[in-house]
Formats: structure tokens, C-alpha cells, sequence
């Protein structure tokens, strides 16, 4: 009895192959428009903190979170008393204080009631109130110079964005200044550094890329 045995021929597997080639491919690649696109949006958080910030001064002759007179330049805004001067001409405060009292904290209430930034002004819900970069991390910003982040930090003003991996960290140096890591104007320490005391920048070569950090710019 002669039976008729069936499988699949060199050109159909080949075939099949192609085509799981093409799908991984197209996948990878699609991911790396995503990670592109999140850098991208990372990179446009540090450009923009100083568009808000030379705004308001511009208007108002004030810093926003320093600024003694938010009262009248602002009608409901709350006006700070922690942890410096007000008015000094510094916005005192760590990065990523949740003092709802604290320059650095109501920076976001000042410039949003101004009209230069988005967001939430009420300061009692930090959960909606507080900016968030592309990967969930906080974005702050301070000058002054006990409350820098990172040691050697340069520049007036300091803008930090937390809970970045490290690739996008690698990246980001890259984009906006020398492309390493613990030089120049854009730093990497570890995640939730805050400042005060200040840590050391992270070199290029001990960088996890899929460990998380603070990348901070100074202007």
C-alpha cells in the first residue's frame, strides 16, 4: 500500500523565514523610533526650563519661585518662605523638593500662572502637580549653590530630570552637550540624587543602560 507523505518543501520554510525576518525587523525598528522619539522628548524638557524662566524674568523682573512680589504679579499665586531669601535673586531648593513651601517646588506655580509653562497650579497634589519627563521621572530645576546635585555642576541654572536609563542618558549628553557623562555642562549621577550634599558625576564606561539616573544640565 503506497502512502502519500506531505511536509513542507525548502522554498515554503525558506519563505516563512523571510517573512519572521521581516516582522523582527520591523519591530526592532519600531522600537527604536520609540526610544528616539522619548530622547527627543527628554532633550525638549531641558530646552525649555530656561524659555520659562528668561520669560518670566523678562515680564516681571523676578524669578519665578524667588519672586517676592508673585502677589501682585500674579494675583493667587503662593508666595515662598522656605528654605532661603525670597527675592535673592536665587531659587533656593533642592531640584526635587516636595516642600510645597520651598522656591524650587512653587517654580512650577509661578510660570504656569504666568502662561509659559502647562500643568497643574494646585501645589497641595504633588501627583498631578509636579512635571514628569517621558519615562515618569521628576523634572526640577534650582541655582543655588548649596542645593546642586552633582559636584561640578556650571552654569546659573541647574535643570534635572530623574528616572532616565541609562542608554537615553548616554544619548541625551550626546545631543545636548559633549557626549561625556562627568564633563561639561550635562551630568549623570545616580537616580534621586537631590543635592546637598552633592554627588559625583558617573563616567560614560560604568553606566548601566538599563539601570535608571539623573541627567542634569547647567546653563
Amino acid at each position: 500500500m503506497k502512502r502519500n507523505q506531505s511536509g513542507f518543501t525548502l522554498i515554503e520554510i525558506a519563505i516563512v523565514l523571510v517573512i519572521i525576518g521581516l516582522l523582527l525587523g520591523g519591530v526592532l525598528k519600531g522600537q527604536e523610533l520609540i526610544n528616539s522619539a522619548k530622547v527627543k522628548n527628554l532633550a525638549t524638557d531641558f530646552k525649555n526650563v530656561p524659555i520659562y524662566i528668561y520669560g518670566y524674568q523678562d515680564k516681571y523682573k523676578a524669578l519665578p519661585g524667588d519672586d517676592s512680589n508673585v502677589a501682585i504679579h500674579i494675583g493667587s499665586a503662593v508666595l515662598a518662605t522656605t528654605p532661603g531669601t525670597v527675592g535673592n535673586g536665587i531659587i533656593d531648593g533642592a531640584w526635587n523638593s516636595v516642600t510645597t513651601t520651598d522656591e524650587s517646588y512653587l517654580f512650577w506655580q509661578h510660570i504656569r500662572m504666568a502662561g509659559f509653562g502647562p500643568g497643574s497650579t494646585d501645589t497641595t497634589n504633588p501627583a498631578t502637580y509636579l512635571p514628569t519627563n517621558a519615562v515618569g521621572g521628576k523634572i526640577g530645576v534650582t541655582n543655588s549653590l548649596t542645593n546642586k546635585p552633582i559636584n561640578n555642576m556650571v552654569g546659573t541654572y541647574v535643570v534635572c530630570s530623574d528616572a532616565i536609563p541609562g542608554k537615553f542618558a548616554k544619548q541625551l549628553d550626546v545631543a545636548l552637550d559633549d557626549g561625556t557623562t562627568n564633563t561639561g555642562s550635562v551630568l549623570v549621577a545616580p537616580s534621586g540624587s537631590g543635592g546637598s550634599p552633592a554627588v559625583a558625576a558617573i563616567a560614560n564606561a560604568s553606566i548601566v543602560d538599563d539601570q535608571t539616573y539623573v541627567v542634569c544640565m547647567g546653563y
